[in-house]
Formats: structure tokens, sequence, C-alpha cells
């Protein structure tokens, strides 16, 4: 039996996604919020620039629209916290940003798995434009 190109490469993708996911260590919502009232976080969204002004976690950057100028944004120490998010705990599009600090050499990086409907239902203060 021959098994078609496209679903081998899709399996394999899928494969990267959730192997690159599982080296991303989750942060809890209390450690979050806690990092982000010390200031001691640096938060990227990575929603899109129209779910970013609905609504975000305060300070988070949109990392979509400001993803070229992402070394600039972030702190000078690569070991500084750094936490990406997106929508929900189904959503992988937090990996791009994660991916992109490490690459950058942060050694501290982060994933708020709940994302911006997480901290929506635990009652967690939102800012908007």
């Amino acid at each position: 039996m021959k098994i078609p190109t496209a679903l081998i490469l899709a399996l394999g993708f899928a494969g990267a996604a959730f192997a690159a996911s599982a080296k991303v260590p989750a942060i809890s919502h209390a450690d979050l919020a806690a990092a982000i009232a010390a200031k001691s976080v640096t938060v990227l969204d990575v929603n899109g620039s129209d779910s970013f002004k609905e609504g975000r976690i305060p300070g988070a950057i949109d990392y979509i629209a400001r993803e070229k100028a992402l070394a600039a944004l972030l702190p000078k120490n690569k070991g500084a916290l750094v936490v990406a998010y997106c929508g929900n705990e189904y959503c992988t599009a937090y990996l791009a940003a994660a991916t992109a600090a490490t690459k950058l050499g942060y050694t501290n990086v982060k994933h708020y798995a709940p994302g911006i409907d997480g901290w929506k239902k635990s009652g967690a203060k939102i800012e908007k434009s």
C-alpha cells in the first residue's frame, strides 16, 4: 500500500509543530499575572492586529504587526522572561513568536496556553486600543 506524499508531509509538519510546542514550557496564569505586576515580562500576542485592538493581555506587543522589529522590542537581557500566547489552548500560532524569540537568543521563553480566551474567562484585566 502506497501512502500519498501529501499525507506524509502533513503528518511530518504536525509532528514538528508538536515537538516544537513541547520545547516551550508553559507559564501559569498566576505566574504570568505576577510577572506583569512586577513588570518583569515581555508578552507577545500572536492573535493578529484586529484581535489585538479588541483586547489583549496588558502590556502585550502585537507580534504580527511588530515582527520585523522584534529584536529591538525585546529586553537586552537574553535571560529575561518572554511569554507568547494566541487564542486558546488549541491555538499553535504562539509558536511563531516563541521560536523567533528563541532564535534571537532568549532562553526564558514560555507559553501562556489559555491564550486571550483564558485570560478573559479568568476575569483578568484586558487592554484595548
